[in-house]
């Protein structure tokens, strides 16, 4: 059975998401991966598979995009009315939008 754009993206495209989150917290923001891990619902496990780089392997290029990552991570450090679910469907969308998703979600291009 083929796989919904949703399910690519949950398996495959929301690790990328929140490590870009998470790096932009920790690279532009100075949170701790502990910080980071809190803001987001995670585990500093988790965080800690994303630096180093076992967890969201897909690096994203696009500027437009890392970007946007950026204002995510700052809206949820502020809580700025961008929740984390609110701000990783907004990314996801614009991962969509700019095509970078088809790097990890063959049906996106549908």
């Amino acid at each position: 059975m083929k796989r919904t754009t949703c399910e690519y993206m949950m398996w495959s495209g929301l690790p990328v998401i929140r490590k870009g989150i998470a790096e932009s917290m920790i690279n532009d923001f100075g949170l701790s991966q502990k910080e980071t891990a809190e803001k987001l619902g995670v585990t500093p496990a988790a965080i800690c598979q994303y630096v180093s780089k076992k967890r969201g392997r897909t690096e994203i290029s696009n500027e437009v995009v890392l970007s946007e990552m950026k204002i995510s991570a700052q809206n949820i450090i502020d809580n700025s009315g961008g929740s984390v679910i609110s701000e990783t469907c907004r990314i996801c969308k614009i991962l969509r939008a700019s095509g970078e998703s088809s790097l990890f979600c063959p049906s996106c291009d549908d």
